[in-house]
């Protein structure tokens, strides 16, 4: 299978993440659940790790994968930990779009500290992609629920 069909499962579960979590956080401290659902993250991943027979020797971690991996750790923690305040602060609908702009920093970042390079068409592609959430994130003069064929409804 291609790298393509497992970005696809992940922005589904991304999506089901947004909605799951929005449901969850009601009546809780956004930190606090997301404790909760790390706890559940980490169960889930060593199921994954054990049906699939892929557990290694610790021992074969090297140092500099250590730190990198230590360092994608507290950023996604911290990621996770923002994420879900915003969701509890905000419509997911809003949040959602705007915590993908992680795409964008994701190929700015690629070129900088990866040597990553991206075409033209790359290029163009982020800029939508700020545009879009752009479109997605800011509220509108008024819902679409509102407006009729002679304008505004009073």
């Amino acid at each position: 299978m291609s790298w393509l069909f497992f970005a696809l499962l992940s922005a589904l579960f991304a999506a089901l993440t947004a909605v799951f979590a929005k449901l969850g956080l009601q009546g809780l401290d956004s930190d606090f659940a997301t404790f909760i659902r790390t706890l559940f993250i980490v169960g889930i991943v060593a199921l994954w790790v054990s049906f699939l027979g892929k557990w290694q020797p610790l021992a074969a971690v090297g140092g500099r994968q250590w730190l990198f991996l230590a360092l994608s750790a507290a950023a996604t923690g911290l990621s996770w930990l923002f994420y879900f305040k915003a969701l509890q602060l905000g419509q997911a609908s809003h949040v959602a779009p705007v915590d993908k702009l992680s795409v964008v920093f994701v190929a700015l970042f690629s070129v900088t500290f990866l040597g990553e390079r991206l075409s033209a068409r790359e290029w163009l592609g982020i800029v939508l992609i700020v545009v879009g959430v752009i479109c997605l994130a800011l509220p509108s003069a008024a819902p679409v629920s509102q407006v009729t064929e002679q304008g505004y409804d009073k």
